[in-house]
């Protein structure tokens, strides 16, 4: 029996090998093709002198994206290639910030002697998914690290924050985070340290919505900034500390945040919405709801605040209130596939399944990878 056994055995065993071993000369290949769009990032303070250095990544030509705290300070930056011997090139100013996912778009001269833009995933990856990152820990331009996707975690008005395991070090912020196909799923923005390395960065559909303004001097981004009240400058600093808290998870301390934010800030609609995720992450359902109603209130057409008014509902068991909010939502923005699929599970909560079919429907056109998750739910 064992001789018949072992001749199909062994070419099973090769197939395997082969996959394996072809996966792996995959990654030499897929660095060198994406390799080009990544760029290491210098800056100068106004007597010239180096200021600090990060990574980033050419979004579109000519125009570079970082963390916004790698350029924080400076009056002028450099940027250099990674591919061949690299090039250097002038930063003519910055075109976009976005002060909340701290973030920063930047004029470069654009080299033209290669295509460098990266591509974008819209989609969020996988637990257990295999990454790559690119950067310049430690200074050591052109660096390289893998590891895996080891959490995906959602933050109201931001996106989803990916946790990854592939080591990360002073440096690295703005690099990013390459899935297996080439494709960006995000950008390296925070590593805590406290017993063990974790390691974050922003998901990617965030810096699809970094499109070029006017171009703004470096040494006037810091001007802009300071043109604040005390009190809107220390809700800000209240309402950054608790997205802090959020990306890692911390329910409690990012709400004692966000309520002071609100107490400094009263019409931050932003934080209102914090407040109500937050409290419905601690099953204060009933507070979360007031919160978000006054969201709401303060800002009739937000479709965070009416998606979050239908989670508060839905998980009060209110599923009728949390239909007419999810269907709001999706209302005000018919292509965002979460409103769907929220809408689809609370219809499910009532026994309606024709109109979740029909909520699937649209889904399928928008996010088939989202459908499936939904109609795994019509077999439960």
């Amino acid at each position: 029996m064992l001789r018949r056994i072992l001749p199909h055995l062994v070419p099973l065993y090769l197939l395997f090998f082969v996959c394996a071993h072809a996966q792996e000369n995959q990654l030499p290949d897929l660095i060198r093709r994406v390799k080009p769009s990544v760029a290491s990032i210098i800056t100068y303070d106004s007597k010239g002198d180096p200021l600090m250095t990060g990574s980033g990544f050419f979004l579109r030509p000519g125009q570079v994206v970082t963390n916004m705290h790698v350029i924080n300070g400076a009056t002028r930056a450099d940027v250099r290639t990674l591919d061949g011997k690299g090039k250097t090139l002038k930063v003519n100013g910055v075109l976009k910030l976005d002060e909340e996912a701290d973030l920063a778009l930047l004029s470069v001269e654009d080299p033209g002697d290669k295509p460098r833009a990266v591509e974008i995933s819209q989609a969020m990856p996988d637990e257990g998914e295999r990454v790559l990152v690119i950067g310049n820990p430690l200074r050591l331009e052109g660096s390289i690290s893998d590891g895996i996707v080891a959490a995906v975690r959602e933050v109201p008005t931001l996106g989803h924050v990916v946790q990854i395991t592939a080591p990360i070090s002073s440096g690295s912020s703005g690099s990013p985070v390459f899935n297996m196909k080439g494709q960006v799923i995000g950008v390296v923005t925070i590593k805590v340290t406290n017993g063990q390395n974790i390691n974050l960065a922003l998901g990617s559909p965030r810096v699809t919505t970094l499109t070029a303004g006017p171009l703004v001097d470096m040494a006037q981004v810091d001007l802009q900034k300071n043109n604040k009240s005390k009190d809107e400058a220390l809700a800000d600093w209240w309402y950054k500390s608790g997205l802090s808290s959020l990306w890692l998870g911390n329910y409690d301390s990012a709400l004692d945040y966000f309520k002071n934010a609100v107490a400094k800030n009263p019409n931050r609609v932003e934080a209102w919405i914090e407040v109500g995720f937050c409290m419905v992450k601690q099953g204060r359902n009933t507070e979360a709801i007031k919160a978000l109603q006054k969201a709401i209130q303060l800002r009739p057409n937000s479709v965070e605040a009416w998606n979050k008014l239908g989670d508060a509902h839905y998980y009060a068991t209110q599923y009728e209130e949390a239909i007419s909010a999810y269907a709001r939502a999706a209302s005000l923005r018919p292509d965002l596939p979460e409103a769907h699929y929220n809408l689809a599970m609370a219809y499910l909560e009532t026994g309606d399944v024709e109109a979740a079919l029909a909520q699937s429907q649209v889904l399928q056109t928008i996010d088939p990878e989202l459908n499936k998750k939904l109609m795994s739910e019509f077999r439960h």
